[in-house]
């Protein structure tokens, strides 16, 4: 179908439909961003210590290795010592959900087994403030 305007005017009309809808459409985009994650810091179990280990101070007494605890805000070495009941090896640590820090100021403990008085208890990871 032939245009009622003439030629020179049909491409100013086009020129300006086009600049026109790409503003339009320029206002319709939305910038879509992900929320940002907070970092989540870990206070890992330190390596364990290099224990030299006495002979048993009487006979049926058994080893309990040394190992690291978390006690007053701090992983603390808890050295081996004799029992005298049989001791296991340490469980593998369980695999643990990070829960959503309740603040920017907290870290994340990680759980971790400690010898308790019928043996490994595992003590679940919990935040803490820095």
């Amino acid at each position: 179908m032939p245009s009622v305007f003439p030629p020179h005017l049909s491409r100013r009309w086009a020129l300006a439909a086009l600049v026109a809808g790409s503003a339009l459409l320029g206002a319709c985009t939305t910038v879509v961003r992900e929320p940002a994650h907070p970092q989540v810091v870990v206070r890992e179990v330190p390596a364990p210590l290099v224990e030299v280990i006495p002979g048993p101070p009487g006979p049926g007494m058994h080893w309990v290795p040394g190992h690291w605890a978390w006690r007053d805000g701090n992983w603390r070495w808890m050295g081996g010592h004799y029992v005298a009941s049989a001791v296991p090896p340490m469980p593998p640590p369980y695999v643990e959900m990070v829960p959503a820090a309740p603040s920017p100021t907290h870290v994340w403990v990680r759980g971790h087994w400690y010898w308790g008085e019928h043996g490994w208890v595992w003590a679940r990871g919990a935040w803490v403030l820095r």
